[in-house]
């Protein structure tokens, strides 16, 4: 249940603490006061849209936070464990909103997006605004009431479950099917592409080794040259690096008896020997087996030629074009086979369709159920209301063949019969002001029983608008007996409404230095019955009024209140 809020430089409120109790809670006071200053503050907490102004003037943000006491079986700490953001204690809710329209959320002190906001206020307030009666009138609004009357979710999550998966269906099939002469340009250059490609049996290592042959070819005899060269400095001169280290061990072999520690040079000069001799074997087989071969080397020029011409073509190095062959065959691949794709998705459209309208009779079927259990309950409140003889009907047309939607295959749509003998017709047709206020609100009670999902806190906001006198007391008690069960927030004007509620809170508007002010007020006692007298008489209050007051409060909930 709602706990507390806090409220803190938001409209004309400067400064507000107030905590709320369970059972029935009732807000009044005069019109302008800023009754809805709360609520207002309460929905920003819970999600709502920001709108420029509602920071105090003089002030630089406004700060928000409300407080929920969850019940230790409550669905929201799954909730908030789930998104991280559980804590000891009650939950808290919080929005600031700065004079250039920023605004920050957070959930038990961690920040939040709008859209977690939003989500878990879902859970725990259910808000019927102050001209829920007016929206009664539009068809989406009337399937909406039933929906949320009907205690399973799950037909309506798979319509749309459904729904969506066929839209994505749809989406995909567009894009293939819309593009295809694009496509079909398309795959003939890619097939061009590839099979140019794919003619020079490109690989990366193939490329390499056609460049070092190139370089190879390209100079031949200047190789050969150096080689020829190199062995006549080394081997074949009479003053060669051959001739010269063999005398040198000769002479130091002839002069090791001499000195033993020469034994080490000799062996040094025999290695450079066997080496440098190797190393000659080596080049004559490097200058053998090389050729001038100008065939070749044209033709190894016109393969790379060939590649660097490929290779600007594809906007990349000669050795990358492998990379790149790749790359154009699976978007080849891919739209040759889109025929194929568009073929599975056409069948996975019908697939998904069929299901969809089994779907969307389960739940139409459903519905017709809710819609019987709902026209039977809003007939008992009506009656309670004083229009006895006045039903509900609500009419449900199936299309079985209509195109998907999100809500399914129905046409809802609310009947009323005021009066017996009359037929029913569309409420903008058949009720009045005050009856369709009172089937508003019978509506909305009806629809707060039957809520699938545990709502902690109901809130109306001057539901009872357009309805006065006895039938006034019955509201009250409706209200009360919603109380009993969930936690009502209530702002009215009526009399017979707060007499019935546990708890009662005054809002005045005060001017203090040219400054206006709102001010809230939890009444006990005295206070609580002068505030009931002010809403039925007005400013002059006579002992008659306050004897009225005080009845009304001992025959309401309030009575514990009135006299303590």
């Amino acid at each position: 249940m709602l706990s507390h809020i806090h409220i803190r430089d938001f409209a004309i409120v400067d400064q507000l603490e107030l905590d709320f109790g369970p059972g029935m809670n009732v807000l009044t006071g005069e019109t302008g006061a800023g009754k809805s200053i709360l609520l207002d503050a309460l929905g920003l907490c819970l999600g709502d849209k920001a709108e420029s102004g509602t920071v105090r003037p003089g002030t630089q943000r406004a700060d928000l936070s409300v407080g929920f006491r969850l019940a230790d079986d409550s669905p929201v700490h799954d909730w908030l464990a789930e998104h991280d953001l559980d804590e000891d204690g009650d939950c808290i809710l919080r929005r600031t909103i700065h004079e250039s329209g920023r605004t920050r959320g957070y959930i038990n002190g961690r920040p939040a997006p709008l859209n977690l906001l939003k989500g878990l206020g879902e859970q725990l307030v259910d808000i019927h605004g102050q001209h829920a009666h007016q929206l009664l009138l539009r068809r989406h609004v009337q399937r909406q009431i039933l929906d949320e009357h009907g205690e399973e979710t799950a037909p309506l999550d798979r319509v749309r479950d459904l729904y969506q998966q066929i839209r994505d269906v749809d989406e995909e099939l567009q894009a293939l099917e819309g593009d295809q002469d694009s496509h079909e340009d398309r795959i003939a250059l890619l097939r061009y592409q590839v099979e140019e490609l794919t003619a020079l049996e490109l690989t990366r290592e193939g490329i390499e080794g056609l460049e070092q042959e190139q370089k190879r070819l390209a100079n031949a005899g200047a190789l050969i040259q150096m080689a020829q060269q190199l062995l006549n400095q080394l081997y074949d001169d009479e003053q060669s690096a051959q001739a010269a280290l063999g005398r040198a061990g000769r002479e130091l072999e002839e002069q090791a008896g001499l000195d033993p520690t020469l034994d080490e040079a000799r062996e040094l000069f025999a290695n450079a020997l066997v080496q440098v001799e190797e190393g000659c074997d080596a080049l004559r087989r490097f200058a053998d087996h090389l050729e001038v071969d100008p065939e070749r080397l044209a033709w190894a020029e016109e393969q790379l030629g060939q590649l660097s011409d490929l290779a600007r073509k594809h906007r990349c190095r000669p050795e990358a074009l492998p990379e790149r062959l790749d790359t154009l065959q699976a978007e080849l691949d891919k739209l040759e086979g889109a025929g194929e794709r568009v073929q599975q998705l056409r069948e996975q459209r019908q697939s998904l369709e069929r299901a969809y309208r089994d779907a969307a009779l389960q739940l139409s079927n459903n519905r017709q159920q809710s819609a019987t259990a709902l026209e039977k309950r809003v007939a008992e409140l009506l009656a309670e209301l004083s229009m006895g003889g006045a039903e509900l009907q609500i009419q449900l047309g199936h299309d079985p063949d209509g195109d998907p939607t999100p809500h399914g295959l129905d046409q809802v749509e609310f009947l009323v019969r005021t009066n017996p003998g009359q037929p029913a017709g569309p409420l903008a047709k058949v009720a009045s002001g005050g009856e369709l206020s009172r089937l508003g609100l019978a509506l909305q009670v009806a629809s707060a029983k039957g809520t699938g999902t545990p709502t902690l806190t109901l809130v109306f906001d001057e539901a009872d608008s357009g309805i006065g006198g006895a039938v006034a007391e019955v509201v009250g008690r409706l209200l009360a007996s919603l109380g009993r069960r969930y936690q009502v927030l209530c702002i009215t004007h009526l009399p017979q409404v707060a007499a019935q509620a546990g708890c009662h809170y005054r809002v005045s508007k005060q001017t203090e230095a040219e400054q206006t002010r709102t001010r809230v007020t939890p009444l006990l006692g005295e206070q609580r019955i002068q505030e009931v007298a002010r809403m039925l008489g007005g400013v002059e209050i006579s002992d008659n009024t306050l004897a009225s007051a005080r009845e009304m409060l001992e025959r309401g909930a309030g009575a514990d209140t009135a006299t303590s």
